[in-house]
C-alpha cells in the first residue's frame, strides 16, 4: 500500500482533508485516530450549533468528503486507503447529532461509532464491498454514524427516565 509521508500529505490539499490533517498516518488503528481527531473539531465548531446548521455542516462535509477522498484515493492508486479518515470524521459527527452535552456522551458516541464502523453490520458491510469511489469511501461510515446515532439517542432517552 502506497502510504504518503506527512510532507506528501500536507503538499496535496486532497490528502490534507482525506487523511484527517495527518491523523490517518497513525501506524496502527488510523480509523480510531481519525475519529479521535474529529472530537476537538466537534467541540470547537459543532456542539453548540442549531440542528439546521449542524445538518447543513454534515451535508457539506459529506459532499466534500466524497470529492476529497475520491481524489486522494485516485492519487494513491488505492481504493479506500486505510489512512483516509475523513469518513471517520463525518461518521463521528453524524453520531453526535443532537447528542446530550458532556464528555460522557462524547465517549459513548466515540465507542458506538467505532464499534459500528469496525463490525459493519448489514447493510454497511455490503456497501463497503459494492460501492466504490469517494461515495463508497464515505457512505459506509456515514451509515455506521447513523446506527451509532440511533443507539446513542436510545441510551440518552433511557437515561432521562432512570
Amino acid at each position: 500500500m502506497n502510504t504518503p509521508s506527512l510532507k506528501q500529505v500536507f503538499a496535496n490539499p486532497y490528502h490534507v482533508f482525506a487523511f484527517g490533517f495527518g491523523s490517518g498516518l497513525a501506524p496502527k488503528a488510523p480509523g480510531t485516530f481519525g475519529t479521535l481527531a474529529a472530537i476537538p473539531l466537534f467541540m470547537l465548531l459543532l456542539q453548540d450549533l442549531t440542528w439546521p446548521l449542524y445538518l447543513l455542516w454534515l451535508l457539506v462535509t459529506f459532499a466534500l468528503g466524497v470529492f476529497w477522498c475520491d481524489r486522494s484515493s485516485k492519487a494513491l492508486g488505492v481504493h479506500d486507503h486505510g489512512g483516509i479518515v475523513w469518513d471517520e470524521f463525518v461518521g463521528f459527527w453524524i453520531t453526535m447529532f443532537m447528542a446530550p452535552a458532556g464528555w460522557m456522551w462524547i465517549v459513548i458516541g466515540f465507542v458506538l461509532f467505532r464499534v459500528f464502523d469496525i463490525v459493519k453490520p448489514w447493510p454497511i458491510s455490503w456497501l463497503d464491498k459494492k460501492v466504490h469511489g469517494g461515495f463508497g469511501i464515505m457512505i459506509d461510515d456515514a451509515l455506521a454514524g447513523v446506527y451509532a446515532l440511533i443507539v446513542l439517542q436510545l441510551i440518552a432517552f433511557s437515561v432521562r427516565f432512570l
